[in-house]
């Protein structure tokens, strides 16, 4: 027979629950610091020589056949205001199976913030300076409408996801977003800082929806990395289907650093709009 005593208090159950630190604190890093980036890009591209001649440069090292080309098309066609329709649906429904209807609103200001914002600085905030001859100085392409469209839809998925899709959203997020962007550049529609342009805007937004909505995140160890995958694996895809350096072998560190360089930054973007999400 065991015998307790009365005066020893028994020891508290431990929790199984895993517990996360508050997503304001990442998500206003990530807002201000994307939010900083994009100026400063911005800036550096549209009204500086040297900005102008190395974006240009950077469109210019790919290039892609007539069937390759379809291809990159093909993939863009599928970038509309239909999809646009399609993933904010799907973005709610998520939210609100999970019983979270803050999160399907925050999904949808996202998707509809990006887009807007973009739009605003294309065609009334932002111009390209004529400082640089070859550069059509009065059209501007800064930021990306396509890439904005499929970020603000992957931003908004990781908004709405539950932590173990995170692993899924993540990498196939970042692989959607650097086919298309990469694929403006190939088709000539955008240079590369248009499309990471695009990304910082949507980055931003998620983490200020995410700022607003609070609540914790718990890290999902791995996300980092499948996102950077997802995105090389995009560029892989356009090599495989016959994207190639403009100038043969003289010009594949050229293009392989500017493909590179998309995929990596991309990616990275993601991965930081995912890690200023709540998870909880």
């Amino acid at each position: 027979m065991t015998l307790v005593d009365p005066d020893v208090a028994p020891a508290p159950a431990r929790s199984t629950r895993r517990t996360g630190s508050s997503v304001r604190g990442t998500a206003a890093v990530v807002a201000l610091g994307a939010t900083l980036a994009c100026t400063v890009l911005a800036w550096f591209v549209l009204r500086t020589p040297l900005g102008q001649r190395l974006d240009e440069r950077a469109m210019n090292t790919v290039v892609a056949g007539r069937d390759t080309q379809l291809q990159v098309l093909s993939v863009l066609g599928y970038v509309s205001i239909g999809a646009i329709v399609v993933v904010a649906l799907a973005c709610v429904v998520v939210a609100l199976v999970r019983g979270r209807a803050a999160l399907a609103l925050g999904a949808l200001t996202v998707i509809a913030g990006a887009n807007v914002t973009t739009q605003v600085l294309k065609h009334a905030l932002l111009t390209r300076a004529d400082v640089v001859d070859g550069v059509v100085a009065p059209v501007n392409s800064f930021p990306s409408g396509h890439t904005t469209v499929v970020a603000a839809g992957v931003g908004a998925l990781c908004l709405v996801s539950p932590r173990w899709m995170r692993p899924l959203v993540v990498p196939f997020g970042a692989f959607a977003v650097t086919l298309t962007g990469a694929s403006t550049v190939v088709a000539g529609w955008h240079r590369p800082s248009d499309v990471v342009g695009a990304v910082l805007v949507t980055t931003a937004w998620t983490a200020v929806v995410s700022w607003v909505l609070g609540h914790e995140h718990v890290a999902v160890r791995g996300t980092w990395l499948l996102a950077l995958v997802g995105a090389v694996a995009a560029i892989g895809a356009l090599v495989a289907i016959g994207v190639r350096p403009s100038y043969g072998w003289d010009g594949f560190t050229d293009a392989a650093l500017v493909l590179g360089a998309v995929g990596v930054t991309l990616g990275l973007a993601v991965a930081a709009g995912n890690r200023a999400t709540p998870t909880s």
